[in-house]
């Protein structure tokens, strides 16, 4: 396989590159059901870029520059209780970044997004759950095909910043996601109310991993992930940081 990619400007993380979620969850469908991806460099947005096949998997590149691999991995994660939806309406009242958050346009967390535009992800602590995080998340209908159903990169994309909040709150530094491994359990449709909710695995240095789950209402789990998350500067050079 060779075949042009491109992502459009909607689905952005930092200014002018792909949010690493949705990203991942795009090259992550093109190599199968449990898939990792890690993300080399920052893909640029409106620009034709090509997927090669490899051993396993698949690389994105632009020209000659590999900008994310996206490989076949066993994946297996152990989700925390699920966290109720009133748990998370009241977390999001806390979610430390309205203000002074470094990327506010963020496809996934900026708040500088509208509703029916971004995710609108705002992931605040939840009481009583040490280091856990949590949002409501309600699908909206432009995240769907024609029978409703949410494509898997959306939910790659909701799993993707919550964890940098649960390992990275207060702020060290600008955290972006280097890798992510994600597993799809149940199909999710415009309109459901579901709960985000984020936790801390390891804290090592300039590498943070945690791990991001997505409840329907029921506790039922919809995806999980584990993510890696790479420290780039200090709060002091660059302001806060999610």
């Amino acid at each position: 396989m060779d075949r042009d990619f491109r992502i459009a400007a909607r689905f952005c993380g930092p200014p002018g590159a792909a949010n690493g979620g949705y990203l991942a969850g795009r090259l992550a469908a093109l190599v199968g059901v449990d898939v990792e991806v890690t993300l080399r460099q920052a893909t640029p947005l409106e620009r034709s870029l090509r997927v090669r096949r490899v051993t396993g998997g698949v690389d994105l590149c632009d020209a000659d520059r590999v900008l994310a691999e996206a490989r076949l991995a066993d994946f297996a994660a152990e989700p925390p209780p699920a966290v109720s939806m009133d748990e998370a309406a009241l977390a999001t009242t806390e979610f430390p970044r309205f203000v002074d958050h470094p990327i506010p346009r963020c496809f996934a967390c900026g708040p500088e997004r509208p509703a029916g535009d971004g995710l609108r992800i705002f992931p605040g602590p939840v009481p009583g759950r040490n280091g856990t995080y949590a949002a409501p998340w309600t699908t909206d209908a432009s995240l769907a095909d024609e029978s409703g159903r949410v494509a898997p990169e959306f939910l790659w994309a909701a799993l993707d910043c919550a964890g940098a909040f649960a390992v990275n709150e207060p702020p060290r530094g600008l955290a972006l996601l280097g890798r992510m491994a994600a597993k799809i359990e149940r199909a999710v449709r415009a309109g459901d109310r579901l709960v985000v909710v984020a936790w801390p695995i390891a804290l090592a240095d300039r590498r943070l991993v945690a791990g991001t789950a997505i409840y329907a209402g029921d506790g039922t789990v919809c995806a999980v992930a584990r993510s890696t998350w790479v420290l780039t500067r200090q709060p002091a050079q660059l302001g806060q940081s999610p």
